[in-house]
């Protein structure tokens, strides 16, 4: 079974992409991302510690309605 480990923010967004967001966008102290009515603000950090990155998830997955494994997450 996969384990959480950390990413990169440039991977983050990758995957972010391939779940169907629109490009980064900036604005005032964070960069955006839409998913239709959806707004992700991300963190600037360079790469995302593993609490950072489950705490994101989930905020992903109470704003879309859907459920993100972590084995969909590695293969995204």
């Amino acid at each position: 079974m996969p384990k959480w480990v950390p990413c990169k923010r440039r991977d983050f967004i990758a995957k972010l992409k391939r779940l169907g967001f629109d490009a980064p966008e900036p604005g005032g102290r964070h960069w955006y991302m839409r998913h239709a009515s959806f707004t992700l603000a991300l963190p600037s950090n360079s790469e995302y510690s593993i609490p950072q990155v489950r705490m994101l998830i989930r905020e992903i997955e109470s704003g879309l309605g859907i459920s993100i494994s972590i084995a969909r997450w590695e293969n995204l």
